[in-house]
């Protein structure tokens, strides 16, 4: 059976941690959870220690000693997850605005032939998005269009944060190279293997905004997708972007 691992970042998460695990461990393929949290002064590693007493092959956490970003606690689950041998590798939010049950459909799409990369898309026919404000989804959809504007990647919804890697994609890309920590983060990633030639498929998810805790979204994060897709696009002309120079196939 293929090894299957959730890379859940957290900041201030007590409200949501051990629901997201035990949601995830209910179903019915067997995932493991690797935590990933920044320091959070709210006890969430606490938790997630305590829940490890009774799952110890499934449940792993990662403590970093303060707020590195989104980015860099991805990075450091998936070098985390490829040197334990996980075939599939996810990423998901530990607020419920990803549907743990959505995994199940994220892996079994990355498991068909030619497929690389699953992304869970708003944007695409029989997505949604749920108790988002006007002005988020406004700012959401236009960064999306500007992002395919500008980097002609056939993906809908490239700052999505819901996706399931297969392995041979991140042992492929340079993690080292990944530049951006934010928003823009996610848009990179996607670059990166679209550029080394995987296919990259969508499958419709309906995103919910949290329900508890705080959001992470700021005007700097937002700034840095701006500035960061012009810079990915830019370094393209000249061969110098930031992934490997490595044939896929």
């Amino acid at each position: 059976m293929a090894k299957s691992l959730v890379i859940i970042p957290t900041y201030n998460e007590k409200e949501n941690i051990s629901k997201i695990i035990n949601a995830v461990f209910s179903l019915s393929v067997d995932f493991h959870i690797l935590v990933v949290d920044d320091g959070s002064p709210d006890g969430t590693a606490d938790i997630v220690r305590d829940m490890m007493q009774t799952q110890q092959e499934r449940l792993h956490i990662m403590e970093r000693s303060g707020k590195l970003g989104l980015g860099t606690a991805y990075i450091a689950g998936f070098r985390w997850g490829l040197e334990r041998g996980y075939d599939y590798l996810f990423e998901m939010d530990a607020d419920f605005s990803h549907n743990p049950k959505d995994l199940v459909r994220l892996l079994e799409a990355c498991q068909k032939p030619g497929v690389d990369v699953v992304v869970g898309s708003r944007y695409i026919k029989g997505g949604k998005l749920e108790n988002w404000p006007f002005d988020r989804i406004a700012l959401s959809y236009g960064a999306s269009l500007y992002v395919r504007m500008v980097t002609w990647m056939p993906v809908n919804d490239p700052t999505a944060g819901f996706i399931c890697y297969s392995r041979k994609v991140l042992e492929t890309i340079d993690l080292d190279k990944i530049r951006f920590v934010g928003y823009a983060f996610q848009i990179e990633m996607k670059y990166a293997a679209y550029s080394l030639g995987f296919k990259i498929k969508e499958i419709p998810i309906t995103f919910t905004d949290r329900v508890e805790g705080e959001s992470k979204m700021n005007t700097s994060i937002i700034s840095e997708a701006i500035k960061g897709v012009l810079q990915m696009k830019w370094k393209s002309f000249f061969n110098s972007y930031a992934f490997k120079e490595k044939s896929v196939h």
